[in-house]
């Protein structure tokens, strides 16, 4: 399995196992992790994607800044529209998910995974 899809199949496995109560986790911390764990995904399949360019382990980008050149540089011409999904995704994953903890609804939680799931996708 694709090291992205694993990490996107532990932030489904770690949902599964929290209390949802009137459509909302019960437990934010958990919740945390997940978006934390489906932002890494995301950079695991912009990584995996960057090998298969020829770029080495140490080439890889080593900050959000970095993985947004990377996408500019290697990706833009053939879809433009990658970074900006980045991007949305790195706010709602990385930042309001994990960083700041403002998603408690199911279904947002759900959808956002769904997104990352998505992004993932279009390296394939």
């Amino acid at each position: 399995m694709k090291e992205s899809l694993r990490y996107l199949q532990n932030a489904k496995e770690i949902l599964a196992r929290i209390p949802i109560e009137d459509n909302d986790y019960t437990d934010i911390k958990p919740v945390r992790e997940v978006f934390g764990t489906a932002y890494l995904a995301l950079l695991e399949a912009i990584n995996e994607a960057l090998f298969k360019k020829g770029l080495s382990k140490k080439e890889l980008p080593k900050s959000v800044e970095g993985y947004r050149d990377a996408l500019q540089k290697h990706f833009a011409p053939h879809n433009g529209k990658l970074a900006r999904k980045f991007e949305h995704l790195y706010d709602t994953l990385h930042i309001a998910g994990c960083y700041r903890g403002l998603f408690c609804n199911a279904v947002l939680v759900k959808d956002a995974l769904k997104a990352a799931k998505e992004f993932i996708d279009k390296f394939n």
